[in-house]
């Protein structure tokens, strides 16, 4: 029997999303303080981390801070999207 459960958006498309936007897989899965909390974050930690250097170094150096952020929200974020979408297949039957 189908459950009246709403598709979840399929993990791949939330990990995509959330590669481009920082926070954004977390509002697809339907966390949006989340996703603002590690948007707001990562922004934070990307300024702090620039004042912290110096032109010298690398993009990646400079912005370290917010790069941070961006990968465990990466993670965070398909963990989510695989974790509701197994919940619901297995809730199809």
């Amino acid at each position: 029997m189908n459950s009246p459960e709403k598709r979840p958006p399929h993990p791949y498309t939330v990990l995509a999303v959330a590669s481009v936007l920082t926070g954004m897989g977390q509002v697809m899965n339907g966390q949006a303080a989340r996703g603002l909390m590690m948007a707001f974050s990562a922004l934070s930690l990307a300024w702090v981390s620039y004042n912290l250097t110096t032109p010298e170094h690398s993009f990646a150096g400079r912005y370290a801070g917010g790069l941070m952020i961006h990968a465990i929200a990466l993670m965070d974020a398909y963990r989510g999207a695989r974790f509701r979408w197994a919940s619901w297949r297995q809730a199809q039957g």
